[in-house]
């Protein structure tokens, strides 16, 4: 699965182009080296790492075996324990190996059917997210927030930074639903609301091949807002750019300056337009295989009910808990591996049946 031997002889060729002076008369291609080195050398650091603890366990094991040593047979029980954490992890990275998969994630969490809870459920999933990326150390830009007229969000776009962040939160792309008592209503009946999360891979400056022309675009500035009390920029310093051909919309309003708003603002616009590219190309393959295609995303992925019972369920892997505050508070990580764990078994499903295992 790991492909030990692949990864060793690509770390030979990408070290023999690392050390060739002419590769950095390409920028571009010299970063997508630099990139793909550093991963290897992860890869297999960790992989060599994990080796080295398995030799020493085994010899640990003959000697408590050999001398009847307990507190020996203690340790190596707790090396193979710590082990089976490990391996689960690099187990985790084989199946985060796609194109994209080690890059950053845009993230968009939209409100969507349900009025002022769904709002509310967005201002939710956006805090179940975030809390998830605390949890692993990631780091987060939060780029635009549109308020909720009475409560919660509109919508919500933030950039997360971390190792194989795009991977881990594609799991979170679809159309999520809650069933809840409202707070909203003076009768205190019971509601459904659903909220959509979008996922899309940062795409690198220097490998970001995407052409923008400017007569596609329109590019308003405005003076960024937040909810009453907080501070809010004097100067119109936000800024939305629309693309005309496709309809797509981004702003951005957490920095400093209008330049730099404007700079997040097309890296994010390249960012969809590249995945809706990459969307398209994928529509046309799909065309072509005609019923294969529909082995489904289903556009509700999963399932919060607080009412009149508590469990939180993902209707892709069948993976479900009852303890629905952990997870509300981003405790994803299962259902996470779930997924991707769920997504290898389709694809490898898919390779079967076209012939390629």
């Amino acid at each position: 699965m790991f492909d030990v031997d692949g990864k060793r002889r690509r770390l030979t060729e990408l070290q023999g182009e690392a050390g060739d002076p002419a590769l950095w008369d390409d920028q571009a291609r010299a970063q997508r080296v630099m990139t793909e080195l550093r991963r290897l050398e992860d890869d297999l650091g960790r992989y060599d790492a994990f080796a080295q603890k398995l030799a020493d366990l085994e010899t640990l094991e003959q000697l408590a075996r050999e001398e009847n040593d307990e507190d020996a047979a203690v340790e190596v029980a707790q090396g193979v324990a710590a082990l089976e954490r490990e391996i689960a992890e690099l187990e985790l990275r084989v199946l985060l190996s796609g194109e994209y998969d080690h890059r950053d994630g845009v993230v968009t969490v939209h409100a969507g059917a349900g009025g002022t809870d769904s709002q509310d459920w967005a201002e939710m999933l956006q805090r179940m997210l975030l809390r998830w990326c605390e949890h692993r150390g990631f780091g987060v830009d939060v780029h635009d927030v549109q308020h909720g007229d009475e409560a919660g969000i509109r919508s919500a776009t933030f950039t997360v930074h971390g190792d194989r962040a795009y991977g881990l939160l594609q799991a979170e792309r679809g159309v999520h639903r809650l069933v809840r008592i409202s707070p909203f209503d003076s009768q205190k009946r019971r509601h459904t609301a659903f909220a959509s999360v979008d996922v899309i891979p940062v795409f690198e400056a220097v490998d970001d091949h995407v052409e923008v022309p400017e007569e596609e675009l329109r590019i308003d500035t405005f003076r960024s807002s937040g909810p009453g009390g907080q501070s809010v920029n004097t100067t119109d310093s936000a800024v939305r750019i629309n693309h005309l051909p496709t309809g797509i919309v981004v702003q951005c309003q957490d920095q400093k300056s209008q330049l730099q708003n404007k700079t997040v603002a097309m890296n994010l616009l390249k960012a969809k337009l590249a995945e809706r590219a990459r969307a398209e190309r994928q529509a046309e393959i799909d065309a072509v295989r005609g019923e294969q295609a529909d082995v489904a995303w289903g556009s509700q992925i999963r399932s919060y009910v607080l009412h009149p019972y508590q469990m939180v369920k993902d209707l892709r892997t069948g993976h479900e808990t009852g303890n629905t505050d952990a997870v509300l508070d981003g405790d994803l990580d299962a259902f996470i591996e779930a997924f991707l764990q769920w997504k290898a078994r389709g694809e490898q499903q898919e390779r079967v049946g076209e012939g390629h295992v």
